[in-house]
This record gives C-alpha cells, sequence and structure tokens, in this order.
C-alpha cells in the first residue's frame, strides 16, 4: 500500500476517480498504483506530485509501505 499516495488523495477530498481521470487512466489502473500492485510512467508520477499541489515529496508518494506482521 502506498499509504502517503492515499493519505494525499484524502487530504484533498479526491476520489480515486477524480485521480485516475486527472491521470487519463482508469480507475482500477490507479487503485492498483495506490494499492502498491502496479506501476506508472514518470510522467504520472510528476502529474500525481503536481495534483497533490507537490505537500508530499515525490519519493514519499512513490513509497510502498511494507505490510505489518500481526501474528
Amino acid at each position: 500500500m502506498r499509504n502517503e499516495l492515499k493519505k494525499a488523495r484524502n487530504s484533498k477530498s479526491a476520489t480515486q476517480q477524480d485521480v485516475a481521470d486527472y491521470l487519463n487512466i482508469a480507475q482500477n489502473h490507479y487503485q492498483r498504483i495506490e494499492y502498491g500492485k502496479s506501476d506508472t510512467s514518470s510522467d504520472n508520477w510528476l502529474k500525481l506530485f503536481e495534483f497533490f499541489e507537490k505537500a508530499v515529496p515525490l519519493d514519499k508518494l512513490m513509497a510502498n509501505t511494507p505490510k505489518s506482521n500481526t501474528t
């Protein structure tokens, strides 16, 4: 999961569909990016950085947050 990406989207009160529309990609593709199951082009990462008004450093937007091991 890319928690910072999700936090940035929520802080902007944007839906996954809003962001997907901005990037001109399908909502389920954006969802996979946010969940850390897919990646996107460097151009799209830069667009996301701009979309979120540079509030979060680009490297943090791109980072996957490891799952916690709660066993």
